[in-house]
């Protein structure tokens, strides 16, 4: 509720409305609007505020950034991975607005999304999110990047990803943020662009570019170098991969990069960075070995410093799970609206809502003595200790947060067998789901306390 209290919507029952819907959904994110909604009234107000032009997006965005940065400014460090993925609407061809995905065939929109997390894999919230649709030209237009301003090519995001990162920076000066990125994100205007002291980049480097050393090229200069170390990380289950241990060789040094070769009009400066750089030297059968070349504006001059990098980089995959959560588990590309600026709305009210998900996961690893009331209301956490005990009795004190998210976890299938670790994402999602019916019954056949009124005359 009050990750949109704030929000300036210009009319004080649009945010209510606001307010309400995030409060309703957010109990069944997997729901359809109709299921979600329970009425005609109440669905009809929904879709009115998701196809009302005057609602602004980003006005919405902004209520919620604001309590991510009552999070974040107790916060020594905060990482800020961006990431792309495109929503798929193909299904929906009455929807208004759509443009064609990386298949041409398909229609839908991308958004482009900053997040806020701790070292420890604690998201606090979006810092940024840009939506758009592609527009049928653009389609093929691969070919003249070389020829237009970062302005007019979608790499652009990268660059306003990062101002978002500055203007947090703004408001919490005593957080250092670091930018991080995928291959995607190598590109030279990203380590031109001005950033104030406390703000850094981390990207995984895709071009093998030209440097100021006598190696010449920069996967030649890392690969002169010898191991230091070597590390054991543990690489999340995929599609098409199991979840497994990888032992990655680490080499590090500074690099001073070169402009790009079709730039050279520009008579742009060379950029210095860190590069660190880890390689599977020995990986399963059948299995592309894990590489990642590491550049960091964040100084690196120890082995400690190195593997620091490289865990910052893991957190990357904090934001694939954000994805994963809004796609399945608010089954956002399920939703039916009217124009690309209706779905817009939706996609961010159920962003903040993905993010909350995946935030009690995390939250409940990381602080898991905290009082689950952190994450539910009273009579959330009181019909679900009822539900899991079989009984009608509830506790004077809250469960812990862990203990609450384990039975969350069951409600959705998770078996909390002692080998079987922390409940994920996905039986969280499920277990939510649940929760949000078992709630409505228990608040239904609860017994009521006495009162004067409802205790009869002796």
């Amino acid at each position: 509720v009050t990750e949109f209290a704030g929000a300036e919507l210009g009319d004080e029952r649009r945010t209510q409305r606001l307010v309400n819907l995030a409060t309703m959904l957010s109990k069944r994110p997997g729901a359809s609007l109709p299921q979600a909604c329970g009425n005609g009234a109440v669905l009809k107000a929904a879709y009115r505020f998701f196809d009302n032009d005057a609602i602004i997006p980003q006005e919405m965005l902004n209520s919620h950034v604001v309590s991510t940065t009552f999070r974040i400014v107790s916060c020594p460090l905060v990482l800020a991975p961006q990431d792309t993925t495109s929503l798929d609407w193909t299904t929906h061809p009455a929807t208004e607005g759509l443009g064609p995905l990386c298949d041409p065939e398909h229609r839908g929109l991308f958004a482009h999304t900053t997040l806020a997390i701790t070292p420890e894999r604690v998201p606090l919230g979006l810092l940024a999110q840009q939506v758009w649709a592609r527009e049928r030209d653009d389609v093929g237009k691969r070919k003249t990047r070389k020829h237009r301003p970062i302005e007019q090519k979608e790499s652009h995001k990268w660059l306003l990803s990062l101002q978002a990162v500055i203007q947090a920076r703004g408001r919490c000066p005593d957080t250092q943020f670091v930018s991080i990125g995928d291959r995607e994100a190598d590109v030279f205007d990203l380590f031109l662009m001005d950033r104030p002291q406390g703000v850094d980049l981390l990207v995984r480097a895709a071009w093998n570019r030209k440097v100021v050393h006598p190696e010449g090229y920069l996967w030649d200069v890392i690969a002169a170098k010898p191991a230091v170390e070597h590390l054991t990380i543990q690489i999340p289950k995929r599609e098409d991969q199991k979840a497994r241990k990888a032992r990655l060789a680490l080499r590090f040094c500074p690099v001073k990069l070169c402009p790009p070769k079709h730039r050279k009009n520009e008579q742009l400066p060379p950029v210095e960075v860190f590069a660190v750089h880890v390689l599977e030297e020995v990986p399963p059968d059948g299995i592309d070995p894990i590489e990642w070349l590491l550049l960091s504006t964040v100084p690196v001059h120890t082995v400690e410093d190195a593997i620091a990098r490289v865990d910052w980089y893991a957190c990357r995959w904090g934001i694939e799970l954000f994805h994963k959560v809004l796609k399945s588990g608010c089954r956002i590309e399920m939703r039916q609206l009217e124009s690309a600026d209706g779905l817009h709305r939706c996609l961010l009210l159920y962003s903040v809502i993905a993010w909350r998900i995946l935030y009690a996961v995390m939250l409940s690893r990381n602080l898991p003595d905290l009082p689950c009331t952190a994450l539910l209301d009273p009579e959330e956490w009181q019909a679900l200790y009822c539900t899991i005990h079989q009984t009608p009795s509830v506790p004077c004190e809250p469960p812990t947060l862990r203990q609450a998210v384990h039975w969350i976890g069951r409600l959705g299938g998770f078996l909390d067998r002692k080998a079987d670790g922390e409940p994920g994402v996905t039986v969280l999602w499920k277990g939510l789901h649940a929760l949000t019916d078992l709630t409505t019954m228990y608040r239904i056949l609860r017994p009521q306390p006495l009162t004067l009124k409802n205790v009869g005359n002796p």
